[in-house]
């Protein structure tokens, strides 16, 4: 059978890859065309790379607006390939601006259309629910609190596990030797505390400062920021200073594995990290106005998943546009070892680990797809 899929971002890349290794070994002639990245290349091969992330990544109203007419041609072009690649399904993964358009649009044509990892709905922009009910045939979802929240919107979603489990666990099977990392990063003996800041400019603009004044508190300790290579080394550095913060690049989990606890914004990483057993606390600074306005544009308690899959705050969250530091300073000290907090967060990963599911998830999803499509060949 022949499989579209579409991925605009690093994570979509990574899951859609792992996906299209489960869809292959349950459909040894499947036949792939896809928009992602290097990793999905990987499996389906260079030549079917039709669009890579790298080109179709906008992050922020401003960069939006500035490349509307980019987008637009963007959406345009792909539809014109999925319609020569004549696909018997499109799976759409994450990326709700852009795979949404195209859900209506495949819709149209006859096109099945399944979305793998579906959008989060359930915290803002809720008026997608329509369009997936309309538009989408099959709804995959990774998180277990999401199928009440979609059967409540009628509509049936499939959970089969979270796949960052698979890549969690493949990735920390290739990790070097802690004091390997360590020399190759310039670092020294004290414990380590990792500081996750975001993957936008904004995100570090905002969050990077606070954590900075958090780390001079504790002297005792080596504070490192997981940077990413799409932001340059100079916008950390500017807020960084002297202040002894160190800094590495797109080594996220090699850095969580040597750290004692972690300082984390918001969204996946707030979840690997509890993954990794890595006691975390979040902290997002945010606009005045954000406080005023959450109750209206958010629609769940927390912004950690952890949280809201356990459905308590396990992990403490300080989300304000006033940062506090001794306040951010008694809650990393209460995760740190010896701390009051440690043990009971501990145990509360644990209980999450349970929740999630074990490792297999994209196996699993790739099962019911290839399933699906076997024994309903004519919906």
């Amino acid at each position: 059978m022949r499989y579209y899929l579409i991925a605009g971002e690093p994570s979509g890349d990574l899951h859609g890859s792992n996906l299209m290794k489960g869809i292959a070994a349950e459909d040894p002639e499947a036949e792939f065309r896809f928009w992602g990245g290097d990793l999905m290349a990987g499996v389906g091969g260079a030549d079917n790379l039709a669009k890579h992330y790298r080109q179709t990544s906008f992050f922020g109203i401003a960069q939006v607006l500035r490349n509307l007419k980019t987008i637009f041609g963007q959406i345009a072009e792909c539809r014109e390939d999925i319609a020569r690649f004549r696909p018997d399904v499109l799976i759409l993964i994450d990326y709700p601006s852009f795979n949404m358009r195209i859900a209506k649009w495949a819709h149209s044509q006859g096109i099945r259309v399944f979305y793998y990892i579906a959008p989060k709905v359930w915290a803002w922009k809720e008026f997608r629910v329509k369009g997936i009910r309309r538009y989408v045939e099959r709804l995959y979802i990774i998180f277990p609190f999401e199928r009440e929240y979609f059967a409540g919107k009628g509509i049936k979603a499939v959970f089969c596990g979270n796949p960052l489990v698979d890549a969690i666990s493949d990735r920390m099977e290739k990790l070097p030797p802690r004091e390997e990392f360590i020399r190759e990063n310039g670092l020294d003996g004290r414990p380590k505390v990792a500081l996750l800041a975001g993957s936008r400019r904004s995100e570090i603009r905002e969050n990077l400062p606070d954590m900075v004044a958090l780390a001079s508190r504790f002297p005792q300790y080596e504070f490192i920021v997981t940077g990413v290579s799409w932001i340059e080394r100079s916008a950390y550095d500017a807020i960084i200073g002297d202040s002894g913060v160190r800094y590495v690049c797109d080594k996220t989990y090699e850095t969580l594995a040597v750290a004692e606890a972690a300082v984390v914004t918001s969204g996946t990483a707030t979840l690997e990290t509890a993954l990794i057993n890595v006691p975390e606390m979040v902290l997002y600074h945010v606009p005045k106005i954000y406080e005023i306005i959450r109750p209206y544009v958010l629609k769940v308690p927390y912004i950690s998943l952890v949280n809201l899959n356990l459905g308590r705050e396990a992990v403490r969250e300080i989300v304000s546009s006033h940062f506090d530091v001794g306040e951010a300073a008694g809650e990393l000290s209460s995760i740190l070892k010896g701390g009051s907090r440690r043990e009971r967060m501990l145990g509360d990963f644990a209980e999450l680990r349970g929740i999630i599911g074990g490792e297999g998830a994209s196996a699993r999803f790739a099962k019911d797809i290839v399933g699906q499509l076997r024994n309903n060949p004519e919906r």
